[in-house]
């Protein structure tokens, strides 16, 4: 953690975005909630006030490996549910396991400082939309925000591509 940090109007507004959703959006989701409340703000100045935030132990980064980052406005330690479908990154109810670290304690080459666990599966809503493409009863939205299209029964709350929630529409 580097020194003192004050907390600037864009730092404030991103943390206060990102605290008020649990759907651990990407860097481009929250430039678009901040762009809402300060027009002229840039999407380096969003990416540079969340890497001070993660720095400064105010939020959390998740990194998976597939190109977008996601950011967690909650810092302490909890698990996630990655859908391996659409990408959408939930809170598990879980406890807290402090003494996992103990026991990889021994089977690690280095000093364990702590851990995150991830659970990867298919989401509530990717498994709705594939009985239902089964069952022949799919329709075509389309997200108003970036054009993105995807087939389901029930509208998506969220596009994959641009991260816009509430943003389909059905195609006609």
């Amino acid at each position: 953690m580097g020194g003192f940090q004050r907390m600037t109007e864009q730092r404030r507004l991103i943390l206060e975005v990102l605290r008020g959703t649990t759907s651990h959006p990407t860097a481009d989701w929250i430039y678009e909630r901040v762009r809402e409340q300060i027009p002229n703000v840039s999407l380096g100045t969003v990416y540079r006030n969340l890497r001070s935030l993660v720095n400064m132990g105010e939020i959390l980064q998740l990194s998976y490996g597939s190109g977008q980052d996601r950011y967690d406005g909650n810092p302490e330690a909890h698990y996630h549910f990655r859908c391996s479908q659409c990408g959408s990154v939930s809170d598990v109810q879980l406890p807290y396991e402090p003494e996992l670290d103990k026991r990889a304690a021994g089977s690690c080459p280095g000093r364990v400082t702590g851990h995150r666990l991830e659970f990867v599966g298919i989401c509530a809503d990717c498994r709705a939309e594939a009985k239902a493409k089964e069952a022949g009863e799919v329709a075509v939205f389309k997200c108003t925000k970036c054009g993105h299209e995807k087939e389901g029964r029930c509208k998506p709350r969220k596009c994959p591509e641009c991260g816009s929630q509430n943003s389909f529409e059905k195609k006609e």
